[in-house]
């Protein structure tokens, strides 16, 4: 019998927004090296910049370039959304593409003020573009303003990178408050996918205590995969290619590889 896994015709898209309001908690990184391990194993993956810094879209090389109908900007603003490829690039890497972005999302968050069904933009956008895809993952800013409103609109779930720190638990508290304000009105449906503890250093007493407290609290939504510090995790958006295909051998790419090998075994959220 055919694993429901690799069998392309019981596929249903996933979407899922890489969310935490804390910066510098590796939403970017989380999104492109596990985004990038899901393509290595077959599955046609979208990554969606919807970051005004677009550091995701330097990761995959492609900074400052524009798909035939624009950016994730432009997406948003569109009035209609007829074909969501105008809106999307191939990259360098098998079965992975991207919505990219740019500093014009910057003025988003205003703008979008004003639009009919605002909190509603990217979903109309991503569910278009779903059929085309296994997975869909959203690099959301780290802020709980109307970018990642609109990306907790648009996913199925929510993967929480943590930061082992004392303030980790702090941050996610707001950000399950905001989950369940959107269940509530907008997206009923939302889960959490699962949280991800990352920045862990085995060695300190801090970072296995946030550890304790969070698998305590979240039980078996905590991935088991942590994300170790890695240098080399740091070193490859320099390269604009993922730590997976930078260092393959490092610490940090073999987490990422394990990570994407437990959220392909987990059945949807």
């Amino acid at each position: 019998m055919t694993n429901s896994v690799d069998d392309p015709a019981r596929r249903v898209c996933r979407v899922i927004a890489v969310a935490n309001q804390k910066g510098g908690v590796g939403k970017t990184t989380t999104a492109l090296n596990l985004a990038t391990s899901i393509a290595m194993a077959g599955r046609r993956v979208l990554l969606v910049d919807a970051d005004p810094q677009a550091n995701l879209t330097s990761g995959v090389g492609l900074k400052h370039r524009r798909a035939a109908g624009g950016t994730v900007y432009d997406a948003l603003m569109a009035d209609t959304i007829d074909d969501p490829g105008r809106f999307i690039l191939p990259t360098t890497i098998d079965h992975l593409s991207l919505m990219p972005s740019d500093r014009h999302l910057t003025g988003a968050e205003v703008e979008l003020v004003d639009l009919q069904d605002r909190e509603h933009r990217l979903k109309r956008v991503l569910d278009a573009a779903r059929l085309r895809f296994d997975y869909i993952f959203i690099d959301c800013p780290p802020s709980l303003g109307l970018l990642t409103l609109n990306a907790l609109v648009a996913a199925d779930t929510v993967l929480v990178p943590l930061h082992c720190e004392y303030f980790a638990l702090e941050g996610l508290a707001d950000l399950v408050d905001t989950m369940r304000r959107v269940q509530g009105s907008l997206n009923p449906a939302l889960d959490i996918e699962g949280v991800l503890l990352t920045m862990y250093d085995e060695r300190t007493n801090l970072g296995q205590q946030v550890a304790r407290d969070v698998r305590a609290f979240f039980q078996d939504k905590v991935y088991r995969t942590v994300i170790p510090r890695n240098i080399r995790l740091g070193e490859a958006p320099s390269h604009g290619i993922p730590a997976v295909l930078y260092d393959v051998k490092s610490r940090g790419a073999e987490a990422y590889v394990a990570l994407a090998h437990e959220v392909l075994a987990r059945p949807a959220a």
